[in-house]
Formats: C-alpha cells, structure tokens, sequence
C-alpha cells in the first residue's frame, strides 16, 4: 500500500540530508505544506534550528500576480519559509525519487481574521472566531478558490497532485495558544450549537430555510444554558443536537451549512483542475460525518467521491472513520488512511504495521503518515520498520 508522509518546507531546506533520509523510510509520496496555518514546529535533525515559529497562516512561495488590489488575499511567510521555500524543498525531493503533492490549508486563518473581521465566523453571543473564515461569504470563496488554485497548482514538473484541508466548516475547535476553553464539556451537540455562524451572509442563509435568524441565535443560546450547567448529554451525536434545538431549527440549520460547504467543494475542485495538469490527483481531508467541522470538514461520502479524486481520513485511535467512504467508493477512489506516527502528539509507530492493516482491512487504498519532520528518529525508525513489510 502507497505511503505518504506530511512535510514542511523548512523540514528540506537547509538541511541537504533531508530527502535521502524520507526516502530511504519507504514513503513513495511526500505531502508538502504549501499554504499554511500559524504554527510552532520541532525540527529534531535540521542542522540549522530545532524550533520553527510561523507566526501567521503564509502561503510559503511568493503569492502570484491574481491578488493585485483585492483586499482578501494571502499573506507571504517571514523567515521561517523565505522566498519559495516550497519550490526549493520540492525539487529536493523529487531529485530523492519522491513524488511531491502539495498540502493546502484554507479555511483557517488567525491572521486574516485579525485584520478582516467581518470575515470570521460569529457565534450565537456575537463573539467572533478570527481562526475561523466563513465559507458563506461571497469575497470569502473567492478568496479560497484562488488560494486552493494558485497553491494546489505551483509551477514547474514537481508537484502530482494536492490534498484539500479544511475546505468547509472551521468552528469553535480549534488549538489555540495557551488555550482555556476546555473547563466546561460540549460534546458534539455542544460544539455544533457553538459553531454556528451569525454572520451577515449566515442569516440569510437561515432566513433562506424558513428561519427567522435572530430567534434562532436566541434559541442557540437557550440551547446551550444546559451545557453551561454541566449537565450530560443523553446518547450524545446528531439527536442530541436536536434534543437541545428542536428538530426543525437543526435540520435547517444542517441544510444550510451542508449546502454551503457542498458547493465550495466543488467549486475549489472544479478551479483546481481547470488551472492542474492532465492526470493531477484532487484529495480533501474529510469527516463522513458531515455536520463535524474542522481541518477535516464534514462531507457526504457519496458527494466527495464525486467531485474528488478521493479523501485523507484520520484514523489515529481507530480507523472506522474510512468505512463510509469504503462503501460509496467506486474503483480507483483512493482512501487514504490518516495516522499520526508522532508519539509525542498522540501517535503510535510502533503499531503502524497492525495499524495500517486494519485500516486496509476497512478499505483504505493508502497512508499518510503525519508528520515526518516532528517525528523523533526512534518514531521513524519504526515507520521504516513497518513499511518495510508493506505489501
């Protein structure tokens, strides 16, 4: 089974060892960040540093000509990716015998919503999540649509293809810094009800299902007043949703927001491979469950294997997320099996070769391994071991 592993560019750059050293872990494919969120890296072998700080979500290549004069556009990387760092890194790569992909991170961006936030996701109270652009917002998609093009498809032979994350809903979730919000449990209800968008576009998205969009943001926040309380959820999931909101109020609300993120996803395909070469693999970070938000947006399995090539799936703590997708996949649909081989973040290499059959035994088609620049070389060395048995 093909394997892939993560990667960012300052993981290659300066460090001329770095390609020789993944390809000889028996990945086939490396995931390189192209276009990023905010971020405090380890860099255990970079001869140069062992800690990157990105201070704001960059694209890490020079941004192109398109966002002459729009408001909306990406921001550069400072001197943790100077110039195009990605270009230097995927060329070293493919000249190690990798094939590179390009990793693109859209709807999460702390900065933009710093210094844009009328674009940012409000909730029910009228705070505001400046990590979190709301896809429902005409300038908003435009903006997405052409990062996800110009980052997806960089110029020259290197980059075969490009992995979607975070091309829907990003909601309250999120890994902030030094972060405090953990004192109280949501649960999935709990988090849907605090995801929920009151922005201008949101609530004529809402008035568009029947609803009047300030009585719902007073029934979300009634909704709520138990979770305050601390009282637990009963069967927790979808009918807890509904428990708290009422069943119409939330099957409106879902419809509008599966809408939303539907046509987003197709319209960012759609731009990708009209600007991608012939034979250019599309893949989206997904969750079948599709009212979930996140770097791994809540999709229709059915639908996303329509409009992509295939999906990323997480599966670290157990791979039952891929067999959804496994059941609406036509031939040639990859499914690749997300699994964090970091032990310091969660992650087990050394139960990558059980892990990894269970997930095809599920139907996953391929790996990816995150993230091979954070990993200790005792981590790889187990990463090594186990793909070295891989059929």
């Amino acid at each position: 089974m093909k394997a892939a592993a993560f990667l960012y560019p300052w993981d290659v750059v300066g460090d001329s060892d770095a390609p020789a050293r993944l390809a000889d872990l028996g990945i086939r494919q490396v995931t390189l960040a192209s276009a990023y969120h905010s971020t405090r890296a380890l860099t255990p072998r970079h001869p140069r540093h062992r800690i990157v700080t990105a201070a704001h979500a960059a694209v890490l290549y020079p941004p192109g000509d398109r966002w002459q004069g729009r408001e909306l556009r990406p921001y550069a990387a400072g001197d943790w990716a100077p110039g195009d760092a990605y270009g230097e890194a995927a060329r070293a790569l493919c000249d190690a015998g990798l094939d590179v992909h390009s990793w693109v991170v859209l709807a999460h961006n702390s900065r933009m919503g710093d210094e844009h936030p009328a674009t940012s996701v409000v909730n029910a109270y009228g705070d505001r999540y400046p990590w979190a652009p709301c896809i429902a917002q005409p300038a908003t998609r435009a903006y997405l649509v052409d990062l996800a093009v110009e980052a997806a498809v960089r110029p020259g032979e290197e980059t075969r293809g490009t992995e979607l994350e975070s091309c829907g809903w990003y909601g309250l979730a999120h890994l902030h810094a030094h972060d405090k919000i953990g004192g109280v449990t949501l649960g999935e209800a709990g988090q849907y009800l605090m995801s929920l968008c009151f922005c201008g576009a949101c609530r004529e998205g809402y008035a568009g299902q029947g609803l009047d969009p300030d009585q719902l943001a007073v029934a979300v926040r009634g909704a709520l007043e138990p979770v305050w309380r601390g009282r637990e959820e009963e069967g927790g999931g979808w009918p807890a949703v509904e428990k708290l909101l009422g069943a119409d109020r939330t099957a409106a609300t879902r419809a509008w927001r599966e809408e939303t993120a539907r046509t987003l996803q197709e319209t960012v395909v759609a731009a990708v491979r009209a600007a991608a070469p012939t034979g250019f693999q599309v893949l989206l970070h997904a969750d079948p469950v599709t009212h979930h938000s996140g770097a791994n947006a809540g999709v229709d399995p059915g639908h996303i294997l329509s409009v992509g090539d295939g999906v990323v799936v997480p599966c670290t703590g157990g791979a039952h997320l891929l067999e959804p997708f496994a059941a609406r996949a036509a031939d040639g649909a990859v499914l690749a099996a997300n699994l964090t081989v970091v032990s310091g973040m969660g992650g087990s290499p050394a139960t990558l070769a059980a892990d990894a059959a269970r997930a095809a035994e599920l139907g996953a088609t391929e790996l990816r391994l995150y993230h091979a620049g954070l990993a200790s070389d005792a981590d790889l060395a187990h990463v090594a071991e186990a793909l070295s048995h891989a059929e």
